[in-house]
């Protein structure tokens, strides 16, 4: 059993590399902070994970990209829902206020 707060951070993130703590996992499901701070994926790079990924911003604003062009911006209290497969980017992450995401990976 573990137990905190999801807005005390410890660090910072600095450089290109965001911080990612595993919150809690099981068989079919990971839950994670991910702390950013200007952090974006590289324009030559896409995630296309297996699994299902659902991420919500609870500090912060951010911008999650499509192949195309379509951009979804997110502030504090949006969440996206990323089915296993599809491609995409972050293209900003604010650094004031730094990002705080919550995220579920799952089957």
């Amino acid at each position: 059993m573990n137990s905190g707060n999801i807005f005390k951070i410890n660090a910072i993130p600095k450089g290109d590399k965001e911080i990612f703590e595993t919150l809690a996992s099981g068989k079919h499901v990971k839950i994670e902070r991910i702390t950013s701070y200007g952090q974006v994926t590289p324009a030559d790079k896409w995630y296309e994970p297996d699994k299902e990924e659902w991420v919500i911003l609870l500090q912060g604003k951010a911008s999650v990209e499509l192949p195309g062009g379509k951009v979804f911006h997110l502030g504090a209290g949006d969440y996206l829902h990323i089915p296993a497969g599809t491609k995409h980017r972050v293209s900003y992450t604010s650094k004031e206020p730094h990002c705080i995401w919550l995220a579920a990976h799952f089957i």
